[in-house]
């Protein structure tokens, strides 16, 4: 064997990466390599296979559809008016329901399924609900009453209330009257208007003293108080024949109705010698 023939050899031999330590790591990792892409290509198959076989023969696509026509809008109408409109637009009338509605009178389409605008098969049922009108009620009685009472029976039946005062003989903060009458059937919500005592009327006591009877007698008249007593002191002078004293005193507030006392000077003896006035 020649010796430069034998160094030719040994450089032209290269290390395998598959020999010695490193090389059996290379040989692991090729082979966890292509473990990794044989299964993704297994489980790839398989989707695409799956899904084939899904939208091909279990959920096959609908044929295309034929002529569609586009709904129109019968809110608003009668059934009659909208069963023409949708027959001529190559629909049908469907099931109707029915609801109360504030507003809305009765025998009116409030909606429709499906809606205006969407597109429908030949002879397609559209569905409709109709107006039964607001719901009524009958108004309550409830005169005399308190307020606070008689507005929690109002809300509570589903009204309104609207309150306003009034002067009158019932006992003040109770309902004297209401608009509508009581027993009135009307649309919820409405309006009930409560008429409600503020007491009974008063006046102001005038100051009469220095004035004529006769003429203090009319002024009292004109306010709707009743001179229940006229008594009699002996006065001198010019205090014969007006008035010298008075019960209630001015600037109080009476009630229509309410008694005044008065004394009257007179010359000579009198029942009384310009005594106050006994309560």
């Amino acid at each position: 064997m020649k010796l430069g023939g034998s160094l030719e050899r040994r450089r032209g031999r290269r290390r395998l990466p598959s020999e010695g330590v490193g090389g059996r790591s290379w040989a692991r990792v090729d082979l966890g390599r292509n473990i990794f892409l044989a299964v993704g290509g297994v489980i790839l198959g398989g989707w695409l296979l799956g899904y084939m076989v899904s939208t091909r023969l279990v959920f096959p696509a609908p044929p295309p559809p034929g002529d569609l026509f586009p709904i129109p809008d019968v809110r608003g109408l009668g059934v009659a008016s909208a069963s023409e409109r949708l027959a001529g637009a190559g629909l049908s009338l469907g099931a109707v329901d029915s609801l109360l509605h504030p507003s809305v009178a009765v025998g009116l389409i409030l909606g429709q399924s499906p809606l205006p605008g969407q597109v429908a098969r030949p002879d397609a049922p559209v569905r409709v609900t109709i107006s039964l009108g607001p719901q009524t009620r009958a108004v309550p009685d409830v005169r005399s009453l308190e307020l606070s009472r008689a507005r929690t029976v109002l809300e509570t039946s589903g009204f309104l209330v609207r309150v306003d005062t009034v002067q009158s003989t019932i006992e003040r903060g109770r309902v004297v009257s209401l608009v509508p009458q009581p027993g009135s059937a009307v649309p919820l919500p409405s309006e009930i208007r409560l008429a409600v005592s503020a007491g009974p009327p008063v006046v102001v006591m005038p100051f009469v003293l220095g004035l004529g009877e006769d003429e203090a007698r009319t002024l009292l008249d004109s306010l709707g108080l009743v001179v229940s007593e006229v008594e009699e002191v002996f006065r001198f002078g010019r205090d014969q024949g007006i008035v010298v004293q008075q019960e209630p005193a001015s600037d109080m507030e009476l009630e229509r109705g309410s008694s005044v006392r008065l004394q009257v000077g007179r010359r000579g003896s009198g029942r009384g010698n310009n005594d106050p006035l006994e309560p």
